[in-house]
């Protein structure tokens, strides 16, 4: 991807319904986990950065903000509304979650840095988030990318043009309270 512009793509559209708050306005290390996510992307190689949001109406400072009116209905219905907010300069994206404080900018730099035109972090060989799709994918992903469900079924589909990159960090992700314990104890 050298020479290339990638795009950081955040999605922080959902409620928290087992959180019982929108993710996307928790704080951790007293930042809102949105901004945390923004600075992950930005600090990790990502020009412009888009969010999704739609639970949650906030201000998201360096990011192009987008809605979701349709973000009850799952996580494909954000990605589809984000990849298509993708600025068309970008030849790529790298998907992030609002909800997994604890992925590094080193992970994002990792991908962006493998070449790949789709990759996922996997972490201990487990896939997990961020993935970086090229555009060529996007209309694909899209397309697959419904309910509460986002790149995975392309990722399956598309097996043969994936490439797993090892990343450092911990993706574990916020959606309980307890979740949400153990990042305060931190």
């Amino acid at each position: 991807m050298k020479g290339s512009r990638v795009a950081g793509l955040l999605l922080a559209a959902g409620q928290g319904a087992r959180l019982g708050t929108p993710k996307a306005l928790v704080e951790y290390e007293g930042e809102r986990l949105v901004d945390r996510g923004v600075r992950l992307l930005e600090e990790g190689g990502c020009h412009p950065v888009v969010v999704v949001l739609g639970a949650a109406t906030v201000q998201v400072r360096g990011a192009i903000a987008v809605q979701n009116p349709l973000w009850h209905t799952g996580m494909g219905s954000s990605l589809r509304v984000g990849l298509g907010a993708v600025p068309e300069e970008a030849d790529a994206v790298v998907i992030a979650l609002v909800d997994q404080p604890f992925v590094t900018p080193l992970a994002v730099q990792t991908l962006i840095g493998s070449g790949a035109r789709v990759a996922v972090a996997t972490y201990g060989g487990r896939r997990r988030n961020p993935v970086l799709i090229g555009r060529e994918h996007f209309a694909a992903v899209a397309e697959m990318a419904v309910g509460d469900v986002g790149a995975r079924p392309f990722l399956k589909a598309y097996a043969d043009v994936v490439t797993e990159v090892e990343c450092p960090g911990d993706p574990r992700d916020i959606d309980t309270p307890e979740d949400l314990a153990y990042l305060q104890a931190k």
